[in-house]
Parts: C-alpha cells; structure tokens; sequence
C-alpha cells in the first residue's frame, strides 16, 4: 500500500499521547518533518517516531515547503487557523486537532481554504470513532430513535484541571472546558442528531473555583495566576428545527455526576445515553424497557474482544481518504458548526444576551 509522507507541527502531549502512537501502528505513513516551537520536543519527537532522515523545524512556513502529502497540526488553538491555511495552500492535506480554530472567524476561512484548494482538510473528534458511539449512531441514522428533539452534551470533570502546556492560557486557547472538553460532548451530540443550524445560543461560564488552594485536582494544584480561563460553562441551544440541546462542562465542578465527552438523546421513538455504558431505552409492549448493547467482539473462550482504538481508526479514516477517496467521518463544515455555537456560548456569557443566529 502507499506510503503517506507527513509533517507534524507540534510536537507536545496530544502528537505524543494520541497522533504519533497511532500513525506508528497504522504503518502506511511516514512522519518525515517535525516543527515545534521548541527544538528539542520536535527532535525527540523525530527519534521516536519518524524516518532516520526526518527533517526538524521550529518554523512551520519551512516544513510546509516540504514535499509532503499531509500535515497534521496539533498546535495550541490559536495557531490552528494559521498553520491549517498555509499548510493547505501550499497542497497538503491535513489533519487537525480539536476543536477545528479559537474563533468562528477563522474556522470558517480554514473550511473554505479547504474547498478552495480541494485538499482534505478533517477535526481530531476522535470520539465519534467509539464502539458505543458507532453503534448509536447506527441507531440514530435507522430512525430507531425517531426524531430527537432534546438532548444533553456532557463534559463534566469534578476536579481534573489540567495544569501542564498553555491549557490555563486564555489567549492561547480561546477558552477553558467549554473549548477543550466541551467541544467533544458537542460535536458527538450534532453528529447524532446529524443537525447543524442553531437558531440561538444563551450560555454562561464560570471562574468559580480556581482562585482556591488544596483543590484536590488529579493533577496537582494548579496556580490560580495563570487560571485565566473558565472553570465550569454551560449552554442552551435551539436549533432552527425546534430541537434544544443542553451542553454542560467544567474542569472543576463540586459534583458527583461526572460525565466526558458523551451525549444523552430523546426522541419520539426512544432514548439513549452512555452513563452507564449505551443504554437506549424505549416502550415495547406496553413496557418499559432499557437495551444495553454487547460492544465487545467476544464469543470466544477467555476472549472478550477489542474494537479498534478511536485513535487507530481516526488514521485509518484520513488514510483512505487521501489514498482511495473515501468519505472522511468528520467533515469541515461539522466541526465549523461546533466552533460557531461554542464561541456564541462565550459571547452569550460576556454579554448577557442569547446570541440569534441568520
């Protein structure tokens, strides 16, 4: 099979922990470029991952002149737009993390640098790569559910603020949980109602909770001086069809009721949630009755099964894109309606008014 060359551009804990391992075990690509803006992560990237002739930059406009099929971008927010917009004129393909830029604004030039360009250009959600996220949407695209007409976007960590990298860094990132977590439970909720035109928008966010010390966090205490983003959001969205979706998501909420990157579904037919693994739940027969699906591959002695990494299948996606022109899972115009209602959330808070939509 052919092999990809790519670029990665950034080298930090998301290349390390989720692109890099998967795009080793997938094996038709060959990371042959790495930029960071700090040298030796790019370097000890390098040895890791890529080619013994793999190339480092800590400028990304030198990597892009590369001859490279794609690039994958796995930079702070605000350098999404600008690395993804070069990178496409400059005829590679590319692969994004989450969420898709820190402003609707850039989003939406990047979705049409992409069209513009005709490369591929797809979002890191590799949530919807799930097995119960697979099945469910099986389920939502055969009408098992009917028409869903409210749901729930769940992001909610009772203390788990991250506290390495830029992730407290307003400027950097746009935001807090909403953007970093928030944006997954969202992106899942729209991809099973398959609905992308909000009618309205009114949110609030909260910085609650970080000016304390002894926070109990799971990753140690963070330092409230660079906290400068929002603890807990939560938003209500209207959707020009009549459907409304509540999205809730905090680094640091007191509650017991912990739920991330998941979605809870009502429609006329039946319901679902991941709470307590997929539960769809429905009338037969006059009763009430909750389906808990079987999502491992099991029928085999001492073996229950594995499905895919999301991570895994997330590659082999963007793969056979690129090589065979397959459908990609997560289109650009998906994840630009993610980053339109997130930032509406923000600026419902800021104002004090539901932001309404054309």
């Amino acid at each position: 099979m052919k092999k990809l060359k790519i670029g990665i551009v950034g080298c930090g804990g998301i290349a390390n922990n989720k692109h890099l391992p998967a795009i080793k075990k997938n094996g038709h690509f060959e990371a042959v470029a790495f930029c960071d803006l700090i040298e030796e992560r790019a370097v000890k990237a390098k040895e890791d991952y890529g080619t013994e002739d793999a190339r480092v930059y800590t400028d990304y406009q030198e990597l892009i002149k590369e001859d490279l099929d794609a690039v994958y971008v796995l930079t702070p927010n605000n350098a999404h737009a600008p690395v993804t917009i070069a990178a496409l004129k400059a005829g590679k393909h590319v692969m994004c993390e989450k969420p898709m830029a820190k402003t609707y604004a850039e989003a939406k030039e990047m979705a049409e640098t992409a069209r513009q360009t005709g490369k591929i250009l797809t979002i890191g959600y590799q949530n919807r790569y799930r097995g119960d996220s697979l099945y469910l949407k099986k389920a939502c695209e055969n009408g098992d559910l009917g028409e869903i007409y409210y749901a729930k976007a769940h992001a909610i960590r009772r203390r788990a603020v991250p506290t390495w990298g830029v992730f407290l860094d307003e400027e950097k990132q746009g935001g807090g949980p909403l953007i970093d977590i928030g944006t997954h439970a969202l992106d899942l909720t729209l991809w099973m109602m398959d609905n992308y035109e909000p009618e309205s928008v009114t949110g609030s966010v909260f910085r609650k909770l970080a000016d304390q010390k002894d926070t109990g966090n799971a990753w140690g205490d963070w330092d409230p001086k660079e906290f400068t983003v929002e603890d807990s959001a939560f938003g209500f969205i209207k959707m020009k069809n009549g459907a409304v979706i509540n999205l809730e998501a905090s680094w640091a909420l007191n509650t017991l009721e912990v739920d991330e990157a998941k979605t809870s579904l009502c429609g006329t037919k039946a319901g679902a949630d991941m709470k307590d693994g997929l539960r769809i739940n429905r009338v037969q027969y006059g009763r009430q009755c909750v389906e808990k699906p079987d999502l491992n591959a099991g029928g085999v002695a001492f073996f229950d099964g594995a499905a895919a990494n999301p991570e895994d299948t997330e590659q082999k996606v963007f793969y056979e894109a690129i090589v065979d022109g397959k459908p990609l899972t997560v289109e650009p115009e998906q994840a630009l309606a993610v980053t339109r209602i997130l930032e509406a959330i923000y600026e419902s808070a800021r104002t004090g008014k539901t932001v309404y939509f054309e």
